[in-house]
C-alpha cells in the first residue's frame, strides 16, 4: 500500500522570515497551529534542528480526540530548519488506536510569490485513522490561522 500524502497551500502576505518566526517559540506556534474548534499548549518545545517537541490540542467538543475523547497529544522532532525555505518535522500521536500509529512527516515550504509567500504543508505517511476530509479541513484551518497571525 502506498503511504498517503496530504497537501494544503495558501498565499500569505508576509515574507518567509516572518512566517518562520511563527514557529520559533511555543507561544507563537500555539497562537496559530490549533485548527478551528481547538486550543493548544506546548508541553515540550525545543525549536532547533534535532530538537524535540510535545504538544496537546484540545477539542471544544468531546468525541474526536486521538489520545482521549477531547485531546490529541503528539510529539516529534525538528528534522530540518531552513527558515527561508522550509521546516520539516516528524509527528507521532499518543494513541492506543493502531489507526493513528506511525511517524508522519510534515514539511512546511515557503516559496516567494507575488504579494507574499506561498506556504505549502505536505504530510507524508498520514495515519489511516485521519480521514482525508478532516485532515484537509485541519491543515487549511491552520494555514488560515497562520496567515491571520503573521499578516496582522
Amino acid at each position: 500500500m502506498t503511504p498517503r500524502i496530504d497537501h494544503a497551500a495558501r498565499l500569505i502576505h508576509a515574507p518567509p522570515a516572518k512566517i518562520a518566526e511563527a514557529f520559533a517559540t511555543p507561544e507563537e506556534y500555539m497562537a496559530w497551529l490549533p485548527p478551528a474548534g481547538m486550543t493548544g499548549r506546548a508541553l515540550v518545545y525545543d525549536f532547533r534542528e534535532g530538537g524535540r517537541y510535545r504538544i496537546e490540542l484540545t477539542y471544544a467538543s468531546p468525541g474526536a480526540g486521538k489520545t482521549s475523547a477531547r485531546t490529541d497529544i503528539s510529539h516529534g522532532r525538528f528534522i530540518a530548519l531552513d527558515l527561508e525555505r522550509r521546516i520539516v518535522m516528524s509527528v507521532e500521536f499518543a494513541s492506543a488506536d493502531p489507526a493513528f500509529a506511525g511517524e508522519m512527516i510534515m514539511t512546511w515550504t515557503f516559496a516567494p510569490a507575488p504579494g507574499g509567500t506561498e506556504v505549502t504543508v505536505t504530510a507524508e505517511h498520514v495515519p489511516a485513522g485521519i480521514s482525508p476530509e478532516d485532515h484537509a479541513e485541519g491543515l487549511n484551518s491552520s494555514l488560515e490561522n497562520l496567515a491571520r497571525h503573521v499578516e496582522a
